[in-house]
């Protein structure tokens, strides 16, 4: 079985960084999804993709998956670059 440790990004709809700044760890799905036929409702037997752990560091989560026998896949998060802005700068002539 396999997971993956990554940061998560910030959310598109809010402005804030919550929940960013700590490191999660999730489960692949092992089996295929399967659709009820009475419902119409998409479903797997595979409840460990119900599962998501999150840890302070990325040290933590590796100890834990090392320790647990998984094997791991590890996501860098990608840089912000911020650029910064003045609102005068909307107004300058461009020749």
């Amino acid at each position: 079985m396999e997971v993956r440790i990554y940061r998560p990004a910030k959310t598109a709809t809010q402005s804030g960084r919550a929940k960013t700044a700590r490191w999660v760890l999730e489960h692949s799905p092992r089996g295929q999804r399967a659709v009820d036929d009475l419902m119409g409702w998409t479903g797997s037997d595979d409840t460990t993709q119900q599962l998501s752990l999150s840890f302070a560091t990325k040290q933590q989560a590796v100890a834990y998956a090392r320790r647990r026998g998984l094997a791991y896949v590890v996501e860098e998060p990608q840089t912000r670059t911020v650029r910064p802005k003045s609102y005068a700068d909307n107004f300058i002539r461009k020749t």
